[in-house]
């Protein structure tokens, strides 16, 4: 089996296995799967959950695409091919709850020729209200699975996924951060491409875990409407990010992807309220003063 089909196929794998587990762990909500064709060639699994008992609007996609590169791609991976193979495992849950988090994770491989070809990806969480445990948490699971593979990989993708998921306009991060990586290859990573394989994997698994843990520990909290307004808010700053300056995003519209799938990563709601700032010592507050790069969480 070629390195791309062996990809392709495990990470189909890891969509069954996270969508199983967040029907589980939601208890009620369904998904939903669409298949599609891409014109020019390839196509994906589409699987949306709406108005489940907690994941308000959850994506997980799987898909394995293949043609001709479009010339504004190229410039931008600075490629002269015009063949090109990309497959992907992305996802997004916006949870109805305000205590429970925005989990974004996306694992990707992507290929013009022998010599042209990387593994991409990463996990990053955005909290509408941070609670340290839980970052400690959340940033230490990741902390593990890039261990077993690297001790630079942590502390370099930490890193990467700080500045990546930073609003400029605003001065803030998007979330809490995470893991990101691009391009990893033999040649920066002194692993082959096999146990890079692994480590893309090994990130797919870790998600299941992490959010179904975070769900269980602030599901049954009580809220208020403040609290409600509040995700709403937040929400409106994942929309900036997302059309502002998500790569994903623009490769997906650049290549003439599904339009449906590339903007599932969208809140079913989100606010955006006139020059809102929360007073000093309230819990909207002390989230902001969190929503920093350089924190060091584990």
């Amino acid at each position: 089996m070629m390195l791309k089909e062996e990809v392709a196929a495990r990470y189909k794998q890891i969509q069954n296995e996270i969508c199983r587990g967040l029907e589980i762990a939601d208890g009620k909500g369904k998904f939903e799967e669409e298949l599609w064709e891409r014109n020019g060639g390839g196509g994906g699994r589409t699987r949306i959950m709406q108005n489940g008992a907690i994941i308000e609007k959850g994506g997980v996609n799987f898909s394995a695409v293949h043609g001709k590169l479009p010339e504004a791609v190229k410039k931008a991976f600075n490629v002269t091919e015009d063949d090109f193979f990309a497959t992907g495992v992305s996802i997004v849950i916006h949870p109805n709850h305000p205590l429970v988090p925005i989990i974004h994770m996306n694992i990707r491989y992507f290929e013009l020729n022998e010599t042209t070809r990387w593994f991409g990806g990463g996990i990053d969480l955005t909290p509408h209200y941070v609670f340290e445990n839980d970052a400690r948490f959340f940033h230490h699971k990741l902390k593990k699975a890039c261990d077993e593979f690297s001790p630079d990989f942590y502390p370099k993708f930490k890193t990467h996924a700080d500045d990546y998921f930073y609003i400029k306009h605003r001065e803030e991060t998007r979330g809490i951060g995470g893991i990101f990586y691009d391009r990893l290859k033999p040649e920066n990573t002194n692993l082959s491409w096999e146990q890079i394989l692994d480590f893309s994997i090994n990130v797919g698994e870790t998600f299941l875990p992490i959010y179904t843990e975070l769900i269980d520990r602030n599901r049954d909290k009580a809220f208020t409407e403040q609290h409600k307004e509040w995700q709403y808010q937040r929400r409106s700053r994942y929309v900036e990010f997302n059309l502002v300056y998500d790569s994903g995003t623009k490769f997906g519209l650049e290549t003439n992807g599904r339009i449906e799938s590339i903007l599932m990563s969208l809140p079913p709601q989100a606010n955006w309220g006139y020059n809102v700032h929360p007073a000093v010592d309230t819990e909207e507050y002390e989230t902001l003063q969190l929503l920093k790069k350089g924190i060091n969480w584990v």
